[in-house]
This record gives structure tokens, C-alpha cells and sequence, in this order.
């Protein structure tokens, strides 16, 4: 297809989508068919004469989905996040490729994370509602020196090293815990950083293995007034047992960028809807949960490195015989395995 036009259709469009795709797209001869509904069975046909699909974390792209989208004729599925959890990596295989982007700004993350922290111990929510009212009252706005205070951070690939960098500059105290662990870093047992920490981040992946990590069981072996800050996925807190922890008191605080059950409620304006998630109203009313969403990768230079990235995983296949770059292969893990182990294709 070298020097022909490569069509995408592009699901769950956002106004902060396109700009990027456009200017990106446009200058390598990919046409971007910007679509605000979400991918699943019933929107299938909206693909139709596409080449590629362009996904997001909240699309529907299970096996059903991929068996359509397959008789359709689409060679691609490129996801524009990192994580693929929504994904069926494994009813892809030997049909469509699935690409992802591995890593956009890692910055963006961990100083989103930073972000609710500090606004979290510091009361700054509360404050800037009250003097929106000319309320300078400082009651009720007690915080704490995160200086001297231990920080556990679980997973500490690049989002999670950011962290630990920026919580080093605070003066904490860093410990972690990681399954493939790096130089320079403190790490212990779950159960040790769960005990010691005054403060827990999560910058892990989700999987069967991660998946309400933060359970009933892990809150209870945590430090009493323990903050606890999510910007990776949803599953990975039970939000029933985080509540609970909430409401006994043994969680002080609680920054949310991700919620198990988002699907249907993040990224949309619900303002004028009445809540029917009850657990996710519940944690939202707690004064001391901070919710936001889904928003720690929204900045200017990752919109503009998902663009490219993405745009260069699409492209990768058809001028590449097939060999996509950043691609999720269900057999052996990822593309890189198969060219460095077998010098071939999976499929």
C-alpha cells in the first residue's frame, strides 16, 4: 500500500484528539474517520471500507468485536494508550495485528500523580472552593510535610522511577515493590511497604495477578491515615474495600485518576445526569477523596507523541510486510521477541 491513502476509523473521539491526528495524519497520508461513538458490537459497521481502527482505553474490543471487525477487513488495531486490559490479545491473534503505545510522556503521569498528592495533604481543593466564597477561614486546612515522610511506590518502570524521582525531592523517604526490579531503588515485600508507607502510588499494569491488588486484606496491613494515589487503572483497588477503608478511617486520604467501573462515566460530561454508580458517588461525596478523570496523561507534548506513535504503528504494517512496530503478540509477548528469537512473523 506504499504512497496509497491508509483510512482509520477512530473511535471515541474527543476535541482534544484531533488536532494532533489531524496534522500527523495528514502529513504521512493517513485519513482519520473521527467517530464520538465508542467501539463495540453494535458500532462495528462504522469501520467499514477502513483499513485500521484507532482505539482508546474504554472501547469495546473483545473477541465478538474482533471476529467483526476481522470479516471487515481491518488489518489494525492500534490503541492510543499504553495499557490494553480492554484488549483480547489472545482472539487477535492470526487475524489482526494490535499496537499500542508503550510509553508517551511518562512526565505527565508521574507529575499528575504529584499533582493529587500535594493537592491531597496540602487541602488545596478545599481552599480554592472557599475562597472562590471569600471564605479565608484556615479551618480544617491542616496538612503535612511530606519531608521525611515513606512513600511505597508499586511498579517502577518509567512512570513509576518519575515518581520516585520527584518524591526524592521532597525529601521522602522511597521504597517499592516490582517484580523485575531496577538499580538505585529500595525495594521490599508488598506486606512491608504496605505497613511502612505514609503514602502508597500505584504504577503498575493491570493483569490477572495485579488485578485488586489493594484488596480489604492489604488495607488492613497499611499505616493508619495511609494516602493512597491510583493513576494507572481502576482494577487495581477494590473501590468496595477502599471505601470501607475510607469509613473505618484507616485510609486518610484517597487521589483517584482511574475508577474500576469508568467505562460509561469518564470523559463524558455527566453534570446535567443523575449518578447511577452509588459506590463511585459515595467516594466522590468523602472530603477526603480527590477524583479526576482519567486526565494524567493530558498534556500538549503527550497528545502529540500518542499522535505520532500511533501514526507510525499503522503505517508500520503496511510498509513493513506486515511487522508492526509497538505490536501485542499473544504467542510470544511482543513483536521484539519475535524478530529477535524467530527472525519472522508470528502471523
Amino acid at each position: 500500500m506504499e504512497g496509497s491513502t491508509v483510512k482509520v476509523a477512530f473511535y471515541d473521539t474527543k476535541p482534544y484528539d484531533r488536532p494532533s491526528f489531524e496534522r500527523f495524519g495528514g502529513q504521512q497520508g493517513v485519513q482519520f474517520r473521527f467517530l464520538e461513538a465508542k467501539l463495540n458490537e453494535d458500532t462495528c459497521s462504522l469501520a467499514e471500507g477502513c483499513d485500521a481502527v484507532c482505539v482508546f482505553v474504554n472501547d469495546d474490543v473483545s473477541s465478538n468485536v474482533i471476529g467483526k471487525l476481522y470479516e471487515k477487513g481491518v488489518k489494525v488495531i492500534a490503541l492510543r494508550s499504553a495499557g490494553y486490559n480492554n484488549v483480547d490479545v489472545r482472539a487477535a491473534f492470526g487475524k489482526i495485528h494490535v499496537v499500542h503505545v508503550p510509553a508517551y510522556s511518562p512526565y505527565a503521569v508521574a507529575e499528575h500523580a504529584a499533582a493529587l498528592l500535594l493537592t491531597s495533604v496540602r487541602r488545596i481543593h478545599k481552599a480554592y472552593n472557599r475562597t472562590r466564597d471569600f471564605n479565608f477561614s484556615l479551618n480544617g486546612l491542616t496538612g503535612f510535610d511530606l519531608h521525611g515522610k515513606t512513600v511505597g511506590v508499586i511498579g517502577t518502570g518509567k512512570i513509576g522511577r518519575i515518581f520516585i524521582d520527584i518524591c526524592r525531592g521532597f525529601g521522602m523517604r522511597v521504597i517499592a515493590y516490582d517484580l523485575y526490579p531496577s538499580e538505585g531503588i529500595d525495594y521490599v515485600s508488598l506486606d512491608t511497604l504496605f505497613a511502612e508507607s505514609d503514602v502508597i502510588s500505584l504504577h503498575c499494569p493491570l493483569n490477572d495477578d495485579t488485578k485488586h491488588m489493594i484488596d480489604g486484606a492489604a488495607i488492613e496491613k497499611m499505616k493508619k491515615n495511609v494516602v493512597v494515589i491510583n493513576t494507572s487503572r481502576g482494577a487495581l483497588i477494590d473501590a468496595e474495600a477502599l471505601l470501607e477503608g475510607i469509613k473505618s478511617r484507616k485510609i486518610g486520604a484517597a487521589c483517584l485518576d482511574v475508577y474500576e467501573e469508568e467505562a460509561d462515566v469518564f470523559f463524558e460530561d455527566r453534570s446535567g445526569h443523575i449518578m447511577d454508580d452509588d459506590l463511585l458517588s459515595r467516594l466522590i461525596s468523602m472530603p477526603n477523596v480527590i477524583v479526576t478523570s482519567h486526565q494524567a496523561f493530558l498534556t500538549a507534548e503527550a497528545l502529540d507523541i500518542i499522535a505520532v506513535t500511533t501514526v507510525n504503528n499503522i503505517l508500520s504494517y503496511f510498509r513493513n510486510d506486515g511487522l508492526c512496530d509497538n505490536e501485542l503478540c499473544y504467542r510470544c509477548g511482543n513483536i521484539e521477541k519475535c524478530r529477535s528469537e524467530r527472525r519472522e512473523k508470528c502471523f
